[in-house]
């Protein structure tokens, strides 16, 4: 009422206005009804799950003036905001989230106004809703307690779930989570869990049974989406027990035992059994059925069975009693039981342990004396053993067993009843051993098997063994290595060598000798085993520096082992360096070294290694030597004979220096020799050949390539010639030879050889001898053989008209075969060149000779 008298006020003052003066009019919204998007914003729904920023209306109106207008938006007092709008545009946007669960509806008041005039209205702005809320279950947690009797089918509880969402959002269905072993169905409606019709809960089986059921909504656009909200929730069934089930006894089958110290009110076993139905038991009554005889009791409430008169009034040795256990219900009633046997059985007391017994009685200890390492298998008849238990039955059944060096005896038997006769047996023969121990000592062992109380008996078992020679001297070393310097005295010591026997006595002593081929210059101490060297022996490291022989220990028996001793003679430095010769006479060509050499005849390094080094030289700083190999070459400066002129005065050339040889051992010893030394230099090559040398020094290869064609070139022109004059021979009409003559030279026919102008003998030419082709002349047996002429045609007989043409043979008969690869060759070269020489050679004698018969 008070904003409708507001209103006409409002009204009347603006009419005033009007009337009284000039016309001005107030702006207005445009009312586009409530489906509209701009307009006046009245009955506006906007959906709660618009988001944030969204533009979601626009304020629209006018001035009938034409003036421009602005907008406005505000909300009453300690309301929240929703919206802002612009000015200028009218663009409403949204600035809070909107939840039409917690807030429906917004009131608002928007304003038009064109600088003067402003008009207010108040607007209400509706939210719709979106499926933005799960279903709730009211009244959690679930919890309930149904009696295991419960008819299958049975309504056993209702559960209730809200859904704020309007529509099909709002509305609730359920269901349970799938599980195999479920008993339980809801439905989906009205949200009631009944127990299936075909299911029945069992305390005994499961206690509790858990249960998860789910509301789901009917689905909605949440965000322009359609998804369907759900919940769920955990219900606990407790199953409440009913008495549905018998009695069971605990623990059979039941044995109990009388023994012979029992007396009347003795308690033999007691029973128990319990109310099957354990959620609300009863309380259970016990009673003997039968089989008692009179002799036994058992208490009703307990279950305690006891014994009735004394163990000497029984007259059976087993009972087998049954007892029978019932539930007191309602009104002190016996109902539901069961029944259970209880075997009762008559024993001796077990008051006997078992006991050991010797020949004279009882006994704890056994002893015997025999030989070492007896064979396995053997009976130990030394000991005469009974073990005896004076209990029956189970009381008197006891395990033997021996306690000792393991695996080295056994005994027989193992089990006993009563009494038996204890054997010992040998195991391990290797375990019998004098020298591991004289003595051993073992327990023999007797214990109960089956009874409470494992009564047992302990005895002693010693054996004294007895030593054999049953061992061999063994080295500590399959061999020895010894070192003695040469020249020492004789009888000196080397080496001591140790061989160890364990047997006692005579058997244990070892005894030495040596023996082998190296053994001649050294002896051994037969007792302590120290090796020496004779005393007539000289050991000389140059000779012999190692020797080496075998070493025996043996004992009283004959049993005896072998080791092998090497002895070394260290070398001592007694001898000095020598050289050849104490006067040297050398020949050095410039650039090129001179070696010298000493020998030192010591045997090992470093007294026969050898040092050089000048001592005196004249001229003075003319020569170096090499400490080690001996060259001695000039100093670099010395380059030509001018420089070596300008040195020294003397014609010839020949300097002499001292040069010392010195050995490195300790002491050292050193010699010295003069050497002369003639100094030249070496002849330079000259010609077309030189140069070409002098060029190929630096390619070898094209050297050897230009050599290996310039024989090429020779055996062909030497290969063609001979083609040539064979040709020639044979178109010959005069020279018909008629036979061709080989004749073997005879083996003391001296050979000829072809002597060559330019070169000298002892050289590769000598290898090729010619052989003499001449018939064998006619003269008697006791002339003297002629030497035969050179190789020519002779004339022809008058009387002939054929003639033979001789043929040439040639040996090559090698004189050196010691010569180097580099000689070989050279040799071969020469040959080479000798071959066609002699081929030439033959060709023009052949043709001197054809000239004859023209």
């Amino acid at each position: 009422m008070k904003r409708e008298r507001k209103t006409h006020i409002l009204l009347f003052l603006t009419l005033v206005h009007f009337s009284l003066g000039p016309s001005d009019y107030a702006p207005y919204f445009y009312d586009n009804g409530p489906s509209s998007t701009n307009g006046n914003m009245a009955l506006f729904s906007l959906s709660e799950d618009t988001p944030v920023g969204t533009q979601v209306y626009t304020l629209n109106g006018t001035d009938p003036e034409g003036d421009p207008v602005r907008y406005g938006l505000t909300f009453e007092k300690g309301s929240r905001e929703y919206f802002k709008v612009d000015p200028k545009s009218g663009n409403v946007t949204l600035i809070q989230d909107l939840d039409r669960e917690k807030q429906g509806e917004i009131s608002a008041l928007v304003s038009i106004t064109d600088g003067r005039n402003k008009v207010v209205e108040t607007v209400r702005v509706f939210v719709t809703d979106a499926n933005d809320e799960r279903p709730e279950f009211q009244n959690l947690p679930f919890i309930i307690d149904i009696p295991e009797d419960t008819v299958p089918g049975s309504s056993i509880y209702r559960v209730q779930a809200v859904d704020k969402d309007m529509g099909s959002g709002g509305s609730v269905s359920y269901y349970l989570q799938s599980s195999p072993s479920t008993k339980f169905s809801i439905d989906g409606h009205s949200g009631v869990l009944r127990i299936k019709p075909d299911e029945t809960l069992d305390y005994e089986t499961t206690v509790t049974h858990f249960v998860t059921v789910v509301a789901k909504d009917g689905g909605g656009k949440y965000k322009g989406v359609h998804q369907v909200m759900t919940s769920t929730a955990n219900i606990t069934i407790n199953v409440l027990d009913a008495q549905d089930t018998s009695p069971c006894f605990v623990g059979t089958p039941y044995f109990g035992y009388i023994y012979e110290v029992s007396v009347p009110g003795s308690e033999i076993y007691t029973v128990f059994a319990k109310d099957g139905d354990q959620g609300n038991p009863n309380p259970i009554y016990y009673s003997i059925v039968n089989g008692s005889d009179g002799v036994f009791d058992i208490n009703s409430t307990s279950g305690c069975i006891s014994l009735a008169t004394y163990p000497s009034q029984l007259k059976n040795e087993l009972y087998e009693i049954n007892v029978k256990a019932s539930e007191i219900g309602q009104n002190e009633q016996l109902s539901d039981y069961d029944v259970a046997m209880v075997i009762v059985r008559v024993v001796d007391l077990n008051n006997h342990p078992p006991t050991f017994y010797g020949e004279n009685g009882p006994q704890n200890r056994f002893e015997v004396t025999m030989y070492e390492h007896p064979p396995a298998g053997e009976i130990l008849r030394g000991f005469k053993i009974t073990v005896n238990d004076s209990d029956q039955g189970a009381n008197a059944k006891f395990k033997l067993r021996l306690v000792g060096p393991s695996r080295v005896l056994r005994v027989v038997p193992q089990t006993v009843l009563n009494e038996a006769q204890v054997t010992i047996i040998v195991e391990d023969t290797s375990g019998i051993d004098y020298e591991k121990a004289a003595t051993l000592s073992f327990k023999l062992l007797a214990v109960e098997i089956d009874t409470p109380e494992r009564f047992s008996a302990t005895a002693d078992i010693v054996i004294n063994l007895l030593d054999t020679n049953d061992n061999t001297p063994k080295f500590t070393s399959d061999y020895y290595i010894g070192r003695i310097p040469e020249n020492s005295p004789g009888g000196s010591n080397i080496v001591s060598v140790t061989a160890n026997d364990p047997d006692s006595g005579p058997w244990g002593e070892v005894k030495y000798t040596i023996y082998g081929s190296g053994s001649d210059l050294f002896a051994i101490h037969h007792l302590s085993g120290v090796i020496f060297t004779q005393p007539w022996a000289t050991l000389d490291a140059e000779v012999r520096c190692n020797y080496n022989f075998y070493v025996k220990a043996e004992d009283a028996e004959g049993k005896y082992s072998l080791a092998e001793v090497f002895v070394t003679v260290l070398d001592l430095n007694d001898h000095s360096p020598e050289f050849n010769d104490q006067f040297l006479e050398k020949t050095m060509v410039i650039g090129v070294p001179v070696k010298i050499e000493a020998v030192d005849e010591d045997a090992e390094s470093p007294n026969n290694v050898i040092e050089y080094s000048i001592m005196k030289a004249d001229p003075d700083n003319i020569f170096d030597i090499d400490a080690e190999t001996g060259e001695i070459k000039l100093k670099p400066y010395i380059k030509s004979m001018e420089i070596v002129q300008n040195l020294t005065k003397q014609k010839d050339c020949t300097w002499s220096l001292v040069v010392e040889a010195r050995d490195k051992g300790s002491p050292s010893f050193s010699t010295t020799a003069v050497v002369n030394i003639d100094i030249t230099e070496a002849t330079p090559l000259k010609g077309p050949m030189a140069a070409f040398l002098k060029k190929s020094r630096d390619n070898p290869m094209k050297a050897l390539g230009m050599l290996t064609g310039i024989i090429s070139i020779l055996v062909g022109v030497t290969v063609l010639i001979s083609t040539a004059m064979y040709l020639r021979n044979t178109k010959s009409n005069r020279i018909m030879p008629e036979r061709r003559i080989i004749r073997r030279r005879p083996r003391n026919h001296q050979q000829r050889s072809f002597s060559v102008p330019f070169y000298k003998g002892n050289s590769s030419s000598d290898k090729f001898i010619i052989g003499d082709p001449e018939r064998k002349p006619r003269h008697s047996k006791n002339s003297p053989r002629k030497k035969p002429p050179p190789p020519c045609l002779p004339p022809p007989p008058p009387n002939e008209k054929t003639r033979s043409v001789p043929t040439i043979s040639g040996a090559l008969a090698s004189k050196s075969s010691k010569k180097s690869k580099t000689n070989r060759g050279k040799e071969g070269n020469m040959s080479s060149a000798l071959v066609s020489e002699l081929k030439m050679k033959l060709e023009q004698k052949i043709i001197e000779s054809n000239k004859g018969y023209y």
